[in-house]
């Protein structure tokens, strides 16, 4: 069991940034792969970047590559999402979650655990 809490969203201007933080509970933690994942209004659920346990590998949707990049502490339980270059249709709620398996062959899929949220608003 694992439980997961983002912090760090707010309102930020178009072509600024957020650092987005997810802390978890327990010593598996390290051996997750873990996932960030957005909610707009009005939408499905989409994947947004991953990174596996040892941060070896990392993994993003094309709509954010190049702008936003997925990092791990693993001595601090905590996995960071770093966004630049924000654009409006980044305006979503964001969540972090935990796959068990620790670099599974397609990281959009398979978490067994989620935070609550946390809401990024860019405004144009």
């Amino acid at each position: 069991q694992v439980q997961l809490v983002e912090s760090g969203g707010g309102l930020v201007q178009a072509g600024g940034s957020l650092k987005l933080s997810c802390s978890a509970s327990g010593r598996a933690f390290t051996t997750y792969t873990i996932g960030w994942f957005r909610q707009a209004p009005g939408r499905e659920r989409d994947f947004v970047a991953a990174i596996n346990w040892s941060g070896g590998n990392t993994y993003y949707a094309d709509s954010v590559k190049g702008r936003f990049t997925i990092s791990r502490d693993n001595a601090k339980n905590t996995v960071y999402l770093q966004m630049n270059s924000l654009k409006s249709e980044d305006t979503a709620v964001y969540y972090c979650a935990a796959n068990t398996d620790y670099d599974p062959p397609d990281p959009r899929y398979d978490y067994d655990y989620w935070g609550q949220g946390t809401q990024v608003t860019v405004s144009s």
